[in-house]
């Protein structure tokens, strides 16, 4: 790094704040935290439930009933409303406190240097005057002066709405930068909320908490309302079409009831009957609650789901473009395998006690390359950020996995990283980018400047004009060095080399990249990340959903290859393409990328910013595709696929908060099972609108046969209010908590432009309609021709639809399977909503309140047993077509 001397407050200093002056400032200044806006009060959220058009309808409804003095009905209805706005206010305070546990899951933290030692800690307890460490990829955790900053970029959207990072130094005038931060002086200030996208720096708190840039706009930030998920429009607009419909139908059945002399009171009862019948009201409330368990049972799988409309895709996607390291594998990098530049090979021995390890030489070695292999360890350890700590249970490492290896293995040949900083005193540093492809450290030695760089192969061997052997140094031989390189990675080991040189000191620093010639080439070390053990499992099972994976990577395209193979992919040197292959077919144009995409499975080499391409050329090939990241550069490709999946342990602020779903533990196996957990409650979203749907159909099919055709009014509105609210209610929340049914991996996903209302569920539904609707006319005709009264006749009906519910709840557990297929105890919830129906309406039917409040009376156990019958029809019909289904299936394959 680089900077300036400047004025610090008062109390800060290069080693930072002690921890007691930390927590006196912290005891002065508050906590670092953001003005959160306040919630709505329970009173107003309940209020807030009763902003439908539906919900006028009924008020409507209920003060017409009232004016004509029929307060039975106008008590119900009223009653229905009061319970539809608890049931919202309880809904709404639930997924406010979930939002809450989110946000709590996600506290950002920072990095500091306390009592003069580095130390991570929770971002609100940053006090002004703490000394903050900053690096790529993480967030700005409060307003910061900058003193000292190497090539430091920031993402200051959030704050400015510029999309373009803002180039940050510390050389600017401090004072300026404090008097006038709206002008150009805030280059030297890094602000709260933004994010860094390259570079390093060190800077000091300024402000923290409601102080800062972004505290002074959190309340309007904090007021902007979430977009609903693309199910729940779908569905708002599909209510709005039956509306319509319903609308002219009521039309047609007013002026049908207008040519046979009706009076205006029930004209209007048959408006509102038509209206409650048609209208699923508890299509949302139920919907909504599918979706929060889906987001529930993903959690217990390790998948956070941060915005709910990801529930849904998740469990649509047919490729998952899927990082290597530490998503395919454990992420736990172990140097196996050092070469030095003349071929000799020698192994670092495997073992938790690293003082117990050493590097011994695999057979023909020369021990003569021990002081060889020493200067290669010697060039790992020193252009190194990592830290090893032995603790009780054992070493644990801070730090970039690739830096705690190497570290490891000079451990394991005797070097110790704080006697070698110590022997050679670090003059500078090239922090290590993905753009470069390297990294190297400067240090004072013996009077002059010792350059160390490790890297990729190719970018270090291309430094060096010279390579060590046994007899000393001659001309590089950069074709024997890549063969080396080769033989290694075709192993599946990750491959890194290293060089080191000597320069003249600068008088005022300075040393950068032009620094980096003519060095000598030390050695290679081949590294291995396991792949994990759940893996190959995982990605079976995805072949048998019909769910592609292809794998981005960094790494060569053998060690790639490798790692493939050991994962379960199987893929062949043919579906193997570069980075300088994408780049190429990229120049040509979207048709080659396409093409060169098509085909291929694993991306080697591949570039940060080829990611975005990669993933929308496969969109435009049609795929749904789900990605995973972790990084700042990863961000684009996260927010622009059709589902962003970025890793809870190692992701960056930026890349979590671009995607739709953070996997908790990093693990490939996790994303499989929120796809599997993704279907399932998408499933659970067709058996709710199967349910409601159907039953709300055969209702209005009611009215249209009776109405015309001269009958009464065969329900009346509160009866049917009754239906749609109270015991059709019960029963559609409780699909909502359907389990698996145990093969939702075995089916192809669905095509993403896939209706809910597909052919298999227009046709079931019209085939429930028929069954309900005409069966209930019938029996509602026979009751009237053989002089049965209409009030007892209405009683009847009732009853019979609501064990069409019944069965029509066990109807829509599966699309595929017979009801007897299905475990009767896999679902107890369902079991006691179907039974709690069931004993609701006969407990009505006996209770004087609602006996009058409903029109109803009970009936006889044979009636019952009789009805029973009639609804089980329903029952055999659409196990009749399952069956058929099924038998059709089986032919096509």
């Amino acid at each position: 790094m680089s900077g300036d001397d400047h004025r610090e407050p008062t109390g800060a200093s290069g080693h930072g704040l002690t921890a007691g002056e930390a927590e006196a400032r912290l005891a002065q200044h508050g906590p670092n935290a953001l003005p959160e806006v306040r919630p709505p009060s329970l009173p107003l959220v309940f209020l807030r439930q009763f902003l439908s058009p539906l919900i006028y309808v009924l008020a409507a409804a209920a003060l017409v009933s009232l004016l004509m003095g029929d307060l039975s009905d106008a008590l119900f209805i009223g009653v229905v409303l009061l319970m539809n706005g608890a049931i919202g206010t309880v809904q709404e305070h639930s997924a406010s406190r979930a939002a809450a546990a989110l946000r709590a899951m996600e506290q950002p933290r920072a990095t500091v240097i306390r009592d003069g030692a580095p130390a991570e800690i929770d971002a609100r307890r940053l006090v002004p005057g703490d000394l903050v460490l900053l690096e790529a990829g993480g967030r700005v955790p409060a307003d910061l002066r900058l003193l000292a900053s190497s090539d430091l970029q920031c993402d200051e959207s959030l704050l400015t709405g510029e999309s373009a990072p803002v180039r940050k130094s510390a050389a600017a005038p401090v004072g300026e930068a404090e008097r006038r931060p709206d002008a150009d002086h805030r280059l030297a200030m890094a602000f709260a909320g933004s994010t860094i996208v390259r570079g390093r720096a060190r800077g000091i708190v300024t402000a923290t908490g409601r102080t800062t840039e972004i505290g002074r706009i959190a309340a309007e930030l904090g007021k902007r309302s979430m977009t609903q998920p693309p199910l729940i429009i779908r569905m708002e607009r599909f209510a709005r079409l039956i509306t319509l419909a319903v609308g002219v139908a009521v039309v047609l059945l007013v002026l049908a009831g207008l040519m046979r002399d009706m009076a205006l009171r029930d004209l209007f009862l048959l408006s509102v009957a038509l209206a409650v019948s048609a209208i699923p009201e508890g299509l949302p409330v139920a919907i909504s609650v599918a979706l929060a368990i889906g987001m529930r049972r993903m959690a217990g799988v390790h998948v956070i789901v941060r915005r709910m409309a990801a529930v849904e895709s998740l469990g649509s996607c047919t490729l998952i473009a899927t990082d290597k390291t530490g998503t395919l594998t454990l992420n736990q990098l172990t140097v196996t395998d050092l070469c030095l530049p003349d071929g000799t090979l020698l192994a670092c021995e495997a073992g938790d006690d690293l003082d117990a390890c050493a590097v011994v030489p695999t057979e023909g070695s020369p021990e003569s390359a021990r002081r060889r292999v020493a200067t290669l360890l010697r060039s790992a350890a020193l252009p190194n950020e990592a830290r090893l700590v032995r603790e009780r249970e054992g070493w644990s490492g801070a730090g970039d996995s690739v830096d705690i290896a190497l570290l490891a293995a000079a451990r394991k040949g005797g070097l110790v990283h704080e006697d070698l900083m110590a022997r050679y005193p670090l003059a500078s540093r090239i922090p290590y980018e993905p753009d470069l492809r390297y990294a190297a450290s400067f240090h004072a030695h013996e009077g002059g400047i010792r350059v160390f760089v490790k890297g990729a192969p190719e970018t270090v061997i291309a430094m060096a004009d010279r390579m060590e052997v046994a007899d000393g140094l001659v001309a590089t031989d950069r074709a024997r060095l890549l063969a080396q390189k080769e033989a290694l990675a075709a192993r599946g080991l990750r491959v890194l080399a290293f060089a080191e040189g000597e320069i003249a000191p600068e008088p005022e620093g300075g040393y950068g990249h032009r620094h980096l010639l003519n060095l000598v080439f030390v050695g290679l070390a081949g590294m291995q990340d396991p792949v994990r053990p759940e893996v190959p499992g995982a990605i079976r099972d995805c072949r048998r959903a019909g769910i592609g994976v292809a794998m981005l990577t960094g790494d060569d395209p053998r060690t790639a290859l490798a790692i493939a193979a050991q994962a379960g992919l199987d893929a062949g040197a043919e579906e193997v393409v570069t980075g300088d292959r994408v780049r190429a077919a990229e120049e040509e144009g979207p048709e080659a990328l396409d093409r060169l995409t098509r085909r291929a499975r694993i991306f080697a080499r591949v570039e940060p910013a080829q990611k975005l391409a990669i993933v929308m050329s496969q969109a435009r090939n049609g795929h749904f595709v789900a990605v995973t990241g972790d990084g700042v550069n990863d961000a684009p490709a996260l927010k622009h696929a059709h589902v962003g999946v970025a890793m809870g342990r190692k992701g960056t602020e930026v890349a979590k908060e671009s995607a739709d779903i953070v996997i908790t533990d990093d693990n490939f196996a996790s994303i499989v099972k929120g796809i599997e957990e993704g279907r399932v409650a998408y499933a659970n979203i067709r058996k709710i609108v199967f349910m409601l749907v159907s039953t709300g159909a055969a209702e209005l099919m009611l009215f249209l046969l009776a109405i015309p055709l001269g009958l009464p009014m065969p329900l009346l509105p509160v009866q049917l209010l009754w239906l749609n609210l109270v015991t059709n209610g019960l029963q559609d929340v409780a699909l909502a908590t359907e389990p698996a049914e145990g093969d939702e991996l075995a089916y192809p996903p669905r095509p993403p432009r896939e209706p809910i209302f597909d052919r298999v569920m227009i046709r079931r539904i019209l085939h429930s309609t028929l069954v309900m609707g005409v069966g209930g006319f019938a029996v509602f005709w026979w009751l009237i021709e053989r002089g049965t009264g209409e009030a007892e006749a209405r009683n009847l009906l009732l009853l019979l639809f609501v064990l069409f519910e019944n069965f029509q709840t066990f109807n829509s557990r599966s699309e595929h399977h017979s009801v007897f297929r299905q475990r009767l105890f896999a679902n107890p919830l369902l079991l006691l909503a179907v039974i709690g129906a069931q004993v609701l309406h006969i407990g009505a039917m006996h209770l004087p309140v609602l006996r009058d409040l409903l029109h109803i009376a009970p009936v006889s156990l044979s009636d019952w047993a009789v009805l029973l019958l009639l609804a089980a029809v329903l029952l055999a019909v659409m196990e009749a077509e399952k069956w058929w289904d099924q038998r059709r299936a089986a032919r096509a394959r």
